[in-house]
């Protein structure tokens, strides 16, 4: 019986996956949906995790944060921030475009917290250390902004992004 339900829930994740990204007509461009999790956000919160305008891609925030049993050390915020931004990576892609078509980068940071036990410094550098892993080209603008509190309570910086994204040709 778990065999057919595991086999079942498989089908049924395949399925839905096959769905996405989905895109919504919008004013000016289109909502961009890449996954069932931002679907159910976009549905029960409101928000689109990524919004064209023109050739303009507008990502929502990403936030780096810790996950059940993850360390407040440094080489536990690298594995935060790589997973962050592959997030945000699969949210672009999505939309026909890669991190190296990035043109700003809002950050917005808990500098001091419990859920980090480095330095502001140590934060931005790893940001910067691991975003090179995933965009090779010209760096993008940047603005780093200080906050007593992220939505997430564990959330440690939150990332979004403006992209210089063209609509894919039909």
């Amino acid at each position: 019986m778990r065999i057919a339900l595991a086999i079942l829930s498989l089908g049924l994740c395949a399925a839905s996956a096959q769905d996405y990204p989905r895109r919504i007509p919008s004013s000016g461009g289109e909502v961009i949906i890449p996954s069932a999790p931002h679907q159910r956000g976009y549905d029960e919160i409101g928000y689109a995790p990524a919004r064209r305008a023109g050739d303009v891609l507008y990502v929502s925030g990403a936030i780096v944060g810790r996950a059940p049993d993850e360390g407040a050390d440094v080489a536990a915020f690298e594995v935060q921030v790589r997973r962050t931004l592959r997030q945000l990576d699969a949210t672009v892609r999505a939309a026909g475009g890669t991190l190296d078509d990035v043109v700003m980068i809002r950050s917005f940071h808990v500098w001091e917290g419990p859920n980090f036990t480095g330095t502001r410094m140590e934060q931005i550098d790893l940001i910067s250390k691991v975003w090179r892993e995933f965009a090779t080209g010209p760096h993008p603008a940047w603005t780093a902004v200080g906050t007593t509190g992220l939505l997430a309570p564990d959330g440690i910086v939150e990332i979004e992004l403006t992209v210089h994204s063209p609509a894919p040709a039909n």
